[in-house]
């Protein structure tokens, strides 16, 4: 195992992906204390809403230092940021300074690798995840500084790759044995021990968090979680530029065929936080493949309890098949 030392206390090897909108500190914070590593995207802190990173930032760590000092036998996961390093992101110079004077203990990368970042990063004691769809990119990031990968392969929801994670893990496992993380489909403890079995650190899950209590999504949105599956998801570039996995009802419910979408110029992909999406996007939701395995709006405690007794049961399965060969 690779896994980052300030990880080392997680209850099972899972980081809670960062959602656009949906991460707010109340869902970071409750996946923290649940035992797994929770994050946002800094953009979430949307200031035109008058919401500050700098307050969240005060608000998750006062928070999980409360929690830690009422339950030093059980202390909270670590929580991490997502900075897009893109270049319509106007704020990330300022938000990356927050995070260093947060100390924010660790960091996810996506849509640009930036050695400049991965030194701010590092200047605080932070590890760097950087996210990536292809191998090619696992090897820029690694080379401009990045202490980790996440593996973000067919199925992921939202922004995800197209190749299968068998292919994608083993050819990044073949020059890499660092930190690695697989998102694609992590709904159940099961996925979790399969990500570990293919030779990565541990998975990366975001879908199945969307239905829960804490999370900031309507309650239409958490309800078609629950009532879907991977069939009912369309990989599409239409909405942002870059690849990703969409619920159909929900382009349906918009007025567009999910099974004729047109497709996106990249070029006029923006990352912004006053980027507005046409009207009729409004209630386009991400999603991954692995809603099958949601079936309900729990807590964020009662999804993780889940994962973790699946993937205690898949141990245990795995362990009777092999000892019976």
């Amino acid at each position: 195992m690779t896994m980052p030392a300030v990880m080392k206390n997680l209850r099972i090897p899972l980081i809670g992906s960062p959602l656009f909108i949906i991460s707010t500190p109340e869902l970071v914070t409750a996946q923290c204390k649940a035992g797994v590593v929770g994050s946002f995207p800094a953009l979430n802190a949307r200031e035109k809403d008058g919401q500050s990173l700098d307050e969240w930032l005060t608000r998750i760590k006062d928070d999980l230092a409360r929690y830690d000092d009422a339950n030093p036998d059980r202390p909270s996961a670590p929580f991490a940021v997502n900075q897009i390093v893109h270049k319509s992101n106007t704020r990330l110079e300022r938000d990356v300074e927050l995070c260093v004077k947060h100390k924010v203990p660790v960091w996810i990368t996506s849509l640009g690798a930036q050695k400049w970042v991965y030194d701010a990063a590092h200047s605080c004691g932070a590890v760097v995840l950087h996210d990536v769809i292809n191998d090619r990119f696992a090897h820029k990031a690694i080379e401009k500084g990045a202490d980790g990968l996440i593996a973000v392969a067919a199925g992921a929801g939202g922004h995800a790759g197209a190749q299968s994670p068998l292919a994608l893990i083993q050819e990044i496992r073949e020059w890499f044995d660092g930190p690695l993380f697989l998102s694609g489909a992590i709904a159940k403890g099961d996925s979790i021990l399969a990500a570990l079995a293919m030779g990565a650190d541990g998975g990366y899950a975001g879908t199945a968090f969307i239905a829960t209590e804490e999370a900031n999504a309507v309650p239409g949105y958490k309800q078609m979680i629950t009532e879907h599956g991977a069939s009912d998801i369309v990989y599409s570039n239409l909405f942002t530029g870059v690849w990703g996995n969409y619920l159909k009802p929900s382009i349906a419910a918009a007025g567009m065929d999910p099974d004729a979408l047109e497709m996106s110029d990249p070029s006029k992909m923006s990352f912004a936080e006053n980027r507005e999406k046409p009207k009729s996007w409004k209630e386009i939701w991400g999603s991954g493949q692995g809603i099958g395995a949601v079936k309900s709006t729990v807590t964020t405690a009662q999804l993780v309890d889940r994962l973790e007794a699946e993937f205690i049961a898949a141990q245990e399965r795995l362990n009777a098949t092999l000892a019976a060969r």
